[in-house]
């Protein structure tokens, strides 16, 4: 599951490669990395234009599962002899969201499968954890993320995406917010991801035909697009590389 990528592109590249009308994302940072349920820079169908726009990474969580988890907490809460208001408490019963979305077919998905729900979310390389328990990063101690881009140089591309807008709490702390939400679809991995990952790898689009399907053509047709990226596509490393190489990058 790809949990962590980031972004190091300029936001004029960004917005060529999309097509996009308007940019409400403001000046983004030279190099993003995103993590769920953080913001990070989505382009989406919104009031009929294409819109560059930072939203919050993870979908809503299926009803059936929060039900359950709500049932557990109130379980908790009894057992204090505290009185439990389900209703009240599945509403804010947090939720930190989907962020890879495999099942498409799912009936939970099937209301953000329109043209207007769907969004690509930009990057420039993403992560998966080593499958190697106990695999330690000698520079950080945590443990290791191997990275994957397109090649070396690491040229902007895209994930394919949902989005929607959400009412629902992150945290207890928090509470119940507004919320404008994320994920991108994955898919089987290919040769280059399957060692790291053998479940799967996210939904890639690198050409300015494939986003234009994706956000404009019915589900028939855009769906065919969850597939794997080619072999000879991807390329993958152990360590990424430094900060002032995504800086350097940006100033070109």
């Amino acid at each position: 599951m790809c949990n962590l990528y980031n972004f190091s592109s300029s936001q004029d590249e960004l917005r060529a490669l999309t097509k996009v009308l308007d940019d409400i994302a403001g000046n983004l940072e030279p190099s993003i990395d995103v993590y769920p349920g953080r913001n990070g820079p989505v382009v989406r169908n919104f009031e009929g234009r294409r819109q560059l726009a930072m939203l919050n990474w993870g979908m809503p969580t299926a009803s059936n599962v929060q039900f359950q988890a709500t049932k557990a907490r109130a379980a908790r809460l009894e057992a204090k002899a505290q009185t439990v208001d389900f209703k009240a408490l599945m509403e804010k019963e947090p939720d930190k969201g989907v962020t890879n979305i495999r099942r498409t077919d799912s009936k939970h998905w099937a209301p953000h499968l329109d043209a207007k729900s769907r969004c690509v979310v930009p990057f420039t390389s993403f992560a998966e954890p080593s499958p190697v328990e106990g695999d330690k990063d000698p520079l950080t101690g945590k443990h290791r993320n191997f990275w994957f881009a397109l090649n070396e140089s690491q040229p902007l591309a895209v994930f394919a995406g949902l989005w929607t807008p959400w009412r629902g709490a992150r945290t207890i702390r928090d509470g119940v917010l507004d919320w404008e939400v994320y994920a991108f679809l994955t898919t089987s991995p290919n040769a280059v991801v399957a060692p790291i990952h053998e479940k799967a790898m996210p939904v890639i689009l690198t050409t300015q035909d494939e986003i234009e399907t994706w956000l404009t053509a019915p589900w028939s047709e855009a769906s065919k697009l969850q597939r794997p990226l080619p072999d000879d596509m991807l390329q993958q490393w152990i360590f990424r590389l430094p900060r002032s190489f995504h800086l350097n990058r940006r100033r070109r």
